[in-house]
């Protein structure tokens, strides 16, 4: 994989915990690269490896009785 394609997945990993204020509400940042190509799908890529990681979490610590 070159560079700027693990950029984008650490951009995207990155994005997941980060908010943004619109309209007086916050948001989950958006997916900001152009749809349906390569670069779009790796920072997807990173920000569901944040998500499941974060579930991951989650469930761990509901676990401990």
């Amino acid at each position: 994989m070159n560079r700027k394609l693990a950029d984008n997945y650490k951009e995207g990993f990155n994005a997941f915990k980060k908010v943004e204020r619109r309209n007086g509400r916050s948001h989950q940042v958006a997916n900001p690269l152009r749809t349906n190509t390569t670069p779009y799908r790796e920072w997807q890529r990173g920000w569901d490896a944040a998500y499941r990681e974060n579930l991951e979490k989650q469930n761990e610590l509901g676990t401990r009785g």
